[in-house]
């Protein structure tokens, strides 16, 4: 038995998982690692942990739950988002649950009540917000996270240094030698496109230009009024990589105002391959993230930490690939 077992007075009718961290004096994720059959816990708590478990007669809460997933955006701004719904709801409708979708502008409660099967996370969640989870046993994954996320947060996201080193490993090769890059704000996603954007400039043996790179917001007026900056030089680029399409089409929309074709005087480049992407003219040659299938990865992982089934890996990366179509060319001249 544990040293200072509890009284009966002093163990909550329904125990919680938060019940046990404390009585255990751990972490809810020590906790959750000990449920879950993960590493990372030594043996000794790991003993202690599964000792006050059996002692209160802890159990998941799974048989309330209602059989939905939940997907949680902070914005519904562009069809991004509309890739990541198709990926969730194939794999809640192959598993016959339903899918709910929702704008986070609310407290963490509400979804909690609601009793999801598990919770989707778009982009981001905060510490709040995964402790609440943790304590109420609702499973959740975060797709494609823009922060960094402790070890013990399930995710699944997209490996953008390879994206952002083949897309301008592809202007390269086409014969641009002044490569711009529009980048992002200072997320980890961002900073790892342009890590492959400077290794691939390292490579060809070029000298990064710091005037060749713009950070700004992930939108396309922004991408518009950084692509009139970087074309406005009078030794302008002759290719830019956008790290969002929608910044590839204000580059598009900029290119135009100044007289300059696509891609006969301006080779571009985006990133994410949006459907509208093969809509423009010209179409836009692309870094493929794979929403669809990162959306349905997420989904299966929810599914299967709901059933409280043991998952090989807690945070999953898939690939990139480059979509090549008409906006690139080599060089004029």
């Amino acid at each position: 038995m544990t040293d200072n077992p509890r009284s009966i007075d002093e163990v909550p009718h329904s125990v919680t998982i938060a019940f046990i961290a404390e009585s255990a004096g751990v972490s809810i994720p020590t906790v959750s690692k000990v449920l879950n059959g993960r590493s990372g816990v030594s043996d000794e708590t790991r003993a202690r942990v599964e000792e006050l478990i059996n002692q209160y007669g802890y159990r998941r809460p799974s048989g309330n739950r209602s059989s939905t997933v939940e997907l949680v955006f902070r914005e519904m701004a562009d069809t991004w988002a509309v890739e990541v719904i198709r990926g969730v709801e194939r794999v809640a409708r192959k598993n016959r649950i339903g899918l709910f979708v929702s704008q986070f502008d609310s407290s963490i409660d509400d979804t909690i009540g609601r009793r999801p099967i598990g919770v989707l996370f778009v982009s981001q969640i905060s510490e709040s917000e995964r402790d609440r989870l943790k304590a109420k046993d609702v499973p959740f994954v975060v797709i494609d996270p823009i922060d960094e996320l402790p070890d013990d947060i399930p995710f699944v996201g997209t490996t953008n240094w390879r994206g952002g080193h083949s897309a301008t490993r592809h202007l390269l090769d086409l014969g641009h030698r002044r490569v711009a890059m529009i980048n992002g704000p200072d997320h980890p996603f961002c900073q790892a496109r342009m890590a492959g954007y400077f290794s691939a400039l390292a490579e060809a043996g070029l000298t990064p230009d710091p005037e060749l790179l713009i950070r700004t917001e992930l939108t396309r007026d922004h991408g518009y009024t950084a692509a009139l900056q970087l074309l406005s030089r009078a030794d302008r680029p002759t290719a830019i990589f956008a790290s969002d399409d929608m910044q590839a089409f204000g580059v598009y929309r900029a290119a135009g105002e100044l007289g300059l074709s696509v891609p006969r005087d301006l080779s571009v480049v985006g990133f994410d391959d949006l459907v509208v992407s093969d809509w423009v003219d010209p179409p836009l040659t692309t870094v493929h993230q794979p929403l669809f299938e990162m959306a349905g990865a997420a989904t299966e992982l929810a599914l299967t930490l709901g059933r409280g089934e043991p998952v090989s890996q807690i945070g999953l990366e898939i690939a990139t690939t480059l979509t090549v179509r008409a906006s690139t060319a080599p060089p004029k001249g």
